[in-house]
């Protein structure tokens, strides 16, 4: 057993020992290698050394050459700069040379010239002495009127030139604009009629008046009463007359005698039943000639309330001629006008129908009935631009738009045409020359002219002996004389116009 644990002991020394020989070969063999490995590491980097110093060398020889050569470039340029400023040294200093001579002959030029001045000014001062001795006149006072005769000489042809300019543009104007209108007359052509203020009822015999007049007059009393019309019974056969002022009242007492004298019975209760019956079928009557108004003229889209008031004009006339076709007709021409003027056509055609809304209830309302018109159109919240071609076409205010103007300009055709209107030349001349003669009779006035058809004077005063006060005062005063003195539809607008011109000329 001894032996064994002998044995296997001296063999794990042998082996160490054996294992401890290899190991230290094996490690000098690789420490050999290292200090090899390292030896040519070494070697090379040595080489690298050399080369990069060599590279470096090279390098800083090319930039010691290029700086080297660009301080000679620079030095030859300071060179070249120095002999420049040298040559502008030299060419200055001519010059001064040059200037200081000339300098010396400038100053005997002027010494000449400014005794050739004096001279002059002698000359001259002398020739104005003379000039005054042979006018009388002094200088500032010979230049005043030498000036004031070219100014008015120059004034004068300037006028005439501007006349003369005004004059061929006021023809032209006026032959462009007559053709416009013949165009748009000759467009539109219809027939007219005349209304007058009364109305015809036919009835079977004369024993039915007595039955209208009723017992103590008491039918036809009570028929005035519901209608607001007179009835006048004369001695014409088989016929009464119904006569007023409102239209929409005549018609609604004419439908109302027409339905009583068909049925006969004729009694104040039976009288109040059928007036009612006549007011709703008149209304009705009233709404449909809107509506067909506006079918007629192409216009679309109207407030029914608007409708209703322009129904109205069917049973309202001026000077003879029916409303509601006058309304339309204006509608018509200011189309065509429009288009003429390229315009906006839809617009004046509005405007042209709607203008004389306000005859329909101006018995009902004060002021103009193109104001009262312009009104009813602002309630119903119409455009504004088309509010304001309505409430211009007699002027009452400022026509602003092309359209505005339209209007009035078919307005005018349309009332003007021949056999229009009732009124006779005759007296329609002498209503305009008692408008004028009422106005021209007050002190102050220097000028007047009746327009629009007689529905408008306009009074030009003196400025220098009315003042503003006064012309209010005067207008009031027109305005009452024409009342009291004159018959004539509708109203007349008395315009007293006081103007001051004071002109210059900026020179």
């Amino acid at each position: 057993m001894s032996i064994e644990i002998i044995i296997g002991f001296a063999g794990v020394v042998a082996g160490s020992i054996i294992g401890f020989l290899i190991k230290k070969i094996f490690d000098g063999k690789e420490t050999e290698r290292s200090k090899n490995k390292a030896t040519e590491i070494i070697e090379k980097a040595k080489n690298q050394e050399k080369e990069l110093l060599v590279s470096a060398k090279d390098e800083a020889l090319k930039i010691k050459e290029a700086a080297k050569k660009e301080e000679s470039e620079k030095q030859r340029y300071l060179v070249e700069l120095e002999k420049n400023i040298r040559k502008r040294e030299d060419s200055l200093s001519r010059r001064f040379d040059d200037l200081d001579k000339n300098q010396k002959t400038t100053e005997d030029e002027r010494k000449k010239i400014e005794e050739i001045k004096e001279n002059l000014r002698t000359i001259r001062k002398k020739q104005e002495e003379s000039l005054e001795r042979i006018s009388k006149m002094k200088k500032d006072d010979a230049k005043k009127v030498l000036l004031d005769l070219v100014e008015k000489e120059s004034k004068e042809e300037l006028a005439e030139k501007i006349k003369i300019q005004n004059q061929f543009i006021k023809e032209e104007a006026t032959a462009h604009a007559g053709k416009i209108i013949a165009t748009a007359m000759m467009r539109l052509a219809p027939d007219f009629t005349v209304e007058n203020t009364v109305s015809s009822v036919a009835i079977p015999s004369d024993e039915m008046k007595g039955r209208i007049i009723g017992r103590e007059g008491r039918n036809i009393q009570a028929f005035e009463k519901e209608t607001g019309v007179d009835v006048i019974i004369d001695d014409t056969p088989d016929v009464i007359v119904l006569s007023s002022f409102d239209p929409v009242r005549r018609q609604i007492a004419r439908v109302a005698m027409e339905k009583l004298v068909a049925d006969g019975r004729i009694h104040p209760t039976r009288i109040e039943e059928v007036v009612a019956k006549a007011k709703e079928e008149v209304a009705l009557d009233v709404k449909k000639a809107g509506e067909q108004a506006a079918f007629e003229v192409g216009i679309a889209g109207l407030p029914p309330e608007i409708l209703r008031v322009l129904g109205r004009l069917k049973y309202r006339t001026s000077y003879g001629q029916n409303q509601l076709q006058h309304s339309i007709e204006t509608s018509f021409i200011a189309g065509m006008l429009a288009e003429e003027l390229h315009a906006d056509v839809n617009l004046a055609k509005k405007a042209g129908l709607l203008h004389d809304l306000g005859k329909a209830i101006d018995q009902e309302v004060s002021g103009s009935h193109a104001i009262i018109s312009a009104d009813i159109a602002r309630k119903y919240g119409l455009p504004a631009n088309l509010v304001h071609a309505i409430e211009a076409h007699h002027e009452d205010v400022e026509i602003k738009t092309t359209e505005a103007a339209i209007v009035q300009t078919a307005d005018a055709i349309s009332g003007a045409r021949p056999g229009a209107r009732r009124e006779t030349m005759e007296s329609y001349v002498k209503r305009l020359k008692d408008l004028e003669q009422i106005a021209s009779s007050f002190e102050g006035v220097e000028k007047t002219y009746a327009i629009q058809a007689g529905r408008e004077i306009r009074i030009i005063v003196k400025p220098e002996e009315i003042d503003d006060l006064t012309s209010e005062k005067i207008s009031k005063e027109i305005a009452k004389r024409i009342e009291e003195e004159m018959q004539y539809p509708g109203q007349i607008k008395v315009n007293v116009i006081r103007e001051t011109r004071a002109i210059e000329y900026a020179k």
